[in-house]
């Protein structure tokens, strides 16, 4: 399982004192391109072989608040995998085991030269794997 590790700085702790909610897309946004170069797939490799991924959905449920120097780390797993789309699970954990955030997010892979969805490409299939639902 992939885990990507986010210190919490102070910028992202609203007038709650816990996380405002933005920024768990910024964390699941940095997770998952972090996840594909580590299976071996760096973002500028996705784009100069003439694809890309956009966003088409999140969803997210809050179970504990994070605060501001908290340590958590995200874990990444693929959910779904399409003809032209997939899902990611994300979930935020703190001291190791305690799950304070799922989220499940949809891209659709697009072609860079006009950003029409295309099927994805076996590069990019081969760094997701088989999907394994974190939640």
């Amino acid at each position: 399982m992939f885990s990507f590790p986010v210190n919490v700085r102070y910028m992202e702790v609203d007038a709650q004192g816990v996380v405002f909610n933005g920024w768990y897309l910024t964390w699941f946004d940095e997770a998952m391109t972090y996840f594909l170069a580590d299976r071996g797939l760096a973002y500028q490799a996705m784009v100069a072989q003439g694809f890309d991924v956009q966003l088409v959905r999140t969803e997210i449920d809050f179970k504990a608040g994070v605060r501001w120097g908290d340590q958590v780390e995200v874990l990444v797993s693929p959910s779904k995998l399409g003809n032209t789309s997939f899902a990611l699970d994300f979930q935020v954990r703190r001291n190791g085991d305690e799950v304070t955030t799922n989220g499940r997010t949809t891209y659709v892979v697009v072609n860079t030269a006009d950003y029409t969805k295309r099927p994805i490409p076996d590069a990019l299939r081969k760094a997701l794997g088989d999907p394994v639902p974190l939640h």
